[in-house]
């Protein structure tokens, strides 16, 4: 839990520096681009070449591309769509796909997860749901795009991990994660990029900087190794973490309209929902495990 908790306080910026110094104004496949190709500067000193399996790193730079490139083409057109706070409130969907995803590739389904997942949604929905613009639907549909590569991608980067015998240090080996993710960001910006819209202040240079290195290439990967750690139920909840925390920061430092009341209420409902996870679910899963 301390990586996904970490993370979540890492990435909550992330949607606003976005949302109001990006969107519109740098191309968005560029922004996609620049970012993940930092990302991959930053494991690439520590990536091993010799010694580990051909298939294990196609399997890894697919995840990479999934989750990481083709979620970044979905992620950054939202914002030219939805305001930050519909982003954010559309996002509330990922955890059902993580536990749906993790079980599908466990050949069971877990309904307790399922209960999980779905009191952390209320409370997401309870902290957002209001009028929405003329770009509902497209915005919605987008946004579930990312949903579904994020939730696919960390989902099976643990599967992967629990599955596969590998002896090296994860550190070694998720630079592959990050190039699968730079073919799929370079070829997306060659089709559809915009060299017009580049960044021009130094603002927007230091904003991509920091998400390329630091959002992205350090948060990524400790998200990934916390998905490793944690069951799919802790994971699923501290997906929707990611809501309350943006919308908190959207609030202190931008001050954007939000109702303080429906954020401090779908914050208890997520952390009551993480509760009823930690102290219940976990313990109902483990013992129906061990019975088999």
């Amino acid at each position: 839990m301390f990586y996904l908790s970490a993370v979540t306080l890492l990435w909550a910026f992330s949607f606003s520096l976005i949302g109001v110094y990006l969107a519109g104004q740098v191309d968005a496949w560029f922004s996609v681009w620049i970012r993940v190709a930092l990302a991959s500067l930053v494991f690439l000193p520590f990536i091993k070449f010799k010694g580990v399996p051909k298939t294990f790193i196609t399997k890894l730079m697919a995840i990479g591309g999934i989750q990481l490139g083709l979620m970044y083409c979905f992620y950054y057109q939202s914002f030219l769509l939805l305001s930050v706070p519909e982003v954010l409130l559309f996002t509330v969907f990922t955890p059902i796909y993580v536990t749906l995803i993790y079980d599908f590739f466990k050949g069971r389904f877990s309904p307790w997860y399922l209960l999980t997942a779905f009191i952390a949604v209320i409370g997401t929905v309870i902290i957002k749901f209001s009028g929405v613009n003329e770009n509902f639907l497209t915005g919605f549909l987008v946004v579930q795009g990312a949903n579904l590569c994020f939730a696919i991608g960390q989902v099976g980067y643990k599967y992967l991990m629990e599955k596969e015998e590998i002896e090296l240090p994860q550190h070694t080996v998720f630079g592959y994660f990050y190039l699968g993710a730079l073919v799929i960001a370079t070829i997306a910006f060659i089709l559809l990029g915009n060299i017009d819209k580049l960044p021009t202040t130094g603002l927007q240079w230091s904003i991509l900087t920091y998400l390329g290195l630091i959002a992205s290439g350090l948060g990524y990967f400790m998200w990934n190794k916390g998905a490793c750690i944690a069951n799919a139920g802790a994971l699923a909840i501290m997906n929707n973490a990611l809501v309350p925390a943006g919308l908190v920061v959207n609030i202190l430092i931008w001050n954007r309209d939000v109702d303080l009341t429906r954020l401090l209420l779908g914050g208890a409902v997520i952390m009551l929902s993480l509760w009823v996870n930690e102290t219940w679910v976990k313990k109902k899963v483990t013992h129906k495990s061990l019975s088999h």
